[in-house]
């Protein structure tokens, strides 16, 4: 499999678990707590068989960047956190970063 495909698969999977987390009140919900434990234990395993092919630093970036700003999406959408304007351009400057890793840098070939 691609290891940008084992990447995006890795992200979900943190996202999940990373929402799981929040969901899971301090580990005193049980399904919430297992969500999480299986989605970062997911997450970990497929980003380990992305980091085959995808060039670590480009990776973590790709896999930072997208998951902070899928996590603050749930976050907003899920659990009413409301975002200011400093927080969406913030966010607006991290997809930048990673689209400009992904377009112009030689470093991932």
């Amino acid at each position: 499999m691609n290891g940008y495909v084992w990447l995006a698969i890795a992200i979900s999977a943190e996202v999940i678990g990373t929402s799981s987390l929040k969901a899971s009140a301090g580990f005193s919900r049980l399904l919430p707590s297992v969500m999480t434990v299986l989605g970062y234990g997911i997450a970990f395993w497929c980003l380990s068989h992305s980091m085959r092919t995808v060039p670590v630093g480009i990776g973590y970036a790709i896999w930072s960047g997208v998951g902070i700003v899928a996590i603050t999406a749930i976050a907003w959408i899920w659990f009413k956190q409301s975002l200011d304007l400093p927080a969406l351009l913030g966010m607006g400057l991290i997809l930048a970063g990673v689209a400009v890793i992904n377009i112009f840098s030689k470093s991932q070939v």
